[in-house]
């Protein structure tokens, strides 16, 4: 047996270890996220497309599906000119505080959504003396859209910041120095330099925001109430539909919202795909 067959590299692994490690990956996946997925489809089309069709055409599950839509189309825009300016000011200047500010990004990964929304409703609710005067104005904010927005806001805010602030860094700020020393202005420098250079992070960022925006349950569920028709997001109304035993109209629902889901998932595999493309293309820069 000659050494060239038997011959391996200090930090590879013998066959049969790739081969388990594999296996166990494949099946943890089949079971924590194939399964599931299986079974909420065959639960939803259990009774056959029309009768699902026909839930997800209710009042209920109309409002639910329009809500979602409206506050992801709020929140992720929000979170967006956040995240640039967040990763703007932490790459790009030197100040007090800096580490204070990234630790503050991080927050909502590690405060759980429901004491954030319990933080909103103490904040803004009715009893306080802020949320008072709001609503004394006609501005309700818990129980309504706003408080649902803020909620959202504040759950996803981490995910394009996290998303910008490396690729900033690794660019460093020559390209933006340079097209300063040649006169370009402050907003010509970002929208020519930067912006092309952080799309394909941003896009990635903003994709992981909005499918964390749409299936969020925990703050949500503090702020809304839980109103019917009117303060029920999609997941809210999937729990509220299950706990009544409609089974099909729940999973029919939770069908879209996993439909949404993957939706994102191939819409950033996408866009990983070209990022590499873009990286090789460049030389890795």
């Amino acid at each position: 047996m000659s050494d060239a067959t038997t011959f391996r590299a200090p930090t590879e692994e013998a066959p049969i270890v790739r081969r388990i490690l594999i296996g166990v990956v494949v099946v943890l996946l089949a079971v924590l996220v194939l399964a599931p997925l299986i079974v909420v489809f065959a639960e939803a089309l259990s009774r056959g497309v029309g009768e699902a069709v026909k839930s997800l055409g209710s009042r209920d599950a109309l409002a639910a599906i329009r809500l979602t839509l409206t506050v992801a189309a709020i929140s992720v825009p929000l979170n967006a000119i956040f995240g640039v300016a967040a990763a703007w000011a932490i790459t790009k200047f030197d100040f007090k505080g800096k580490a204070f500010l990234i630790t503050l990004i991080d927050l909502p990964f590690s405060v759980s959504p429901v004491v954030a929304g319990l933080c909103l409703v103490l904040l803004l609710g009715t009893n306080s003396t802020l949320g008072g005067l709001l609503v004394a104005n006609g501005y309700p904010i818990i129980f309504a859209l706003p408080g649902i927005v803020l909620a959202t806001v504040f759950v996803t805010f981490p995910f394009i910041a996290r998303e910008l602030i490396p690729v900033m860094i690794e660019q460093g700020k020559a390209e933006e120095e340079a097209a300063l020393t040649l006169g370009a202005s402050g907003w010509r420098v970002f929208r020519t330099v930067t912006l092309p250079n952080i799309r394909w992070a941003l896009l990635y960022g903003v994709l992981l925001c909005n499918a964390r925006a749409m299936g969020e349950f925990g703050a949500v569920a503090v702020v809304s109430g839980k109103i019917r028709g009117e303060t029920a997001t999609m997941p809210i109304t999937i729990e509220m539909m299950y706990n009544e035993y409609l089974s099909v109209a729940a999973f029919s629902l939770a069908a879209v919202l996993a439909l949404l889901a993957l939706l994102t998932l191939a819409l950033k595999t996408l866009l990983e795909w070209r990022h590499a493309d873009a990286l090789s293309a460049t030389g890795g820069h």
